[in-house]
C-alpha cells in the first residue's frame, strides 16, 4: 500500500488523481493553534524521519493512531504551536539524506533529539519545509536565498527561483515546496500544473536533468496546501 499525507482540503480532483495511481491518502487534521490557510499543512503539523514521525503536541488521537497503525513510531512535539512566527515553525525542518536543516534556534527540542544522526545547517528561513522541494537527496528547488547557499555548500544541486506566483488562499503567495512532494523516488507531484507557473520550463528542465517525473494533479495554478509527505 502506498501512502501519503495531504492537508483535509485537497482539491477532489487533486484527491481523484492521487488515488487512480494508487495512493492511500491520510488526511492530515487541522490545528486551530494555526492560521486557517495553513492549519492543515503537513509541513507545519509534523515531520518524518525514517520510521519515526514527530507530530504537534496537540495532534488528533485518531490520526495518531492511523500512523501507528502504518507501523511508524509517533513522537509529540515539546513545544505547542502558536500563530505567531516564529513559534509557527518549530517542525517545519527540511529533512533531506543527512542533513536538516532550519533556523535551529526555533525547531523542536523532541525533533532535534530524534536527528542526532543528521548535520544540522542554520538558515534564516524559518518556515524551512515550506520552501523547499526535494527533487532527491542531492537536489531541491527553492526561492529562499539562505537555503539555496547553504545547501550549494554541501553539494547540493540548487535551482534557485523568483518568489510567487504560487497561490496560498487567505496569503499573498506560496511556497514551492508546499506546492509539491515526492510520491516515489523519481516521481514529483505537483498541486497544479507547470504550464501555468512563470518558472516552469525551468522547473521541468531541473527534474529533466535529475531523471525526476513530473505529475499534475490538477490543471492550473499552483497552489501550496503543504507538503506532499510520503509515507514509506
Amino acid at each position: 500500500m502506498k501512502n501519503i499525507i495531504v492537508d483535509f482540503r485537497i482539491h477532489n480532483e487533486e484527491k481523484e488523481s492521487l488515488i487512480s495511481r494508487g495512493y492511500t491518502l491520510q488526511f492530515c487534521p487541522p490545528s486551530s493553534l494555526l492560521y486557517e490557510a495553513v492549519c492543515g499543512h503537513p509541513d507545519m503539523l509534523l515531520n518524518i524521519l525514517g520510521n519515526k514521525i514527530v507530530v504537534h503536541k496537540n495532534m488528533d488521537s485518531k490520526f495518531i493512531s492511523s500512523l501507528i497503525s502504518l507501523n511508524y513510531k509517533v513522537y509529540k512535539s515539546n513545544l505547542s504551536l502558536k500563530m505567531e512566527y516564529p513559534y509557527d515553525i518549530c517542525l517545519n525542518s527540511l529533512i533531506i539524506g543527512n542533513l536538516l536543516v532550519h533556523l535551529i534556534n526555533f525547531a523542536d527540542i523532541n525533533l532535534l533529539a530524534l536527528s542526532k544522526d543528521k548535520k544540522l545547517i542554520n538558515v534564516k528561513q524559518g518556515y524551512t519545509k515550506c520552501s523547499t522541494c526535494v527533487v532527491n537527496d542531492h537536489a531541491i528547488i527553492t526561492s529562499d536565498i539562505s537555503i539555496a547557499k547553504a545547501l550549494n555548500l554541501e553539494k547540493i544541486d540548487v535551482l534557485l527561483i523568483p518568489p510567487g506566483d504560487i497561490l496560498l488562499p487567505g496569503l499573498s503567495y506560496g511556497f514551492i515546496g508546499g506546492a509539491t512532494g515526492l510520491i516515489e523516488d523519481n516521481v514529483l507531484a505537483f498541486y497544479g500544473h507547470l504550464d501555468h507557473y512563470l518558472y516552469g520550463k525551468e522547473v521541468l528542465e531541473f527534474l529533466k536533468k535529475h531523471k525526476v517525473e513530473p505529475v499534475f494533479l490538477r490543471n492550473g495554478k499552483l497552489i501550496d496546501r503543504g507538503s506532499i509527505l510520503r509515507l514509506h
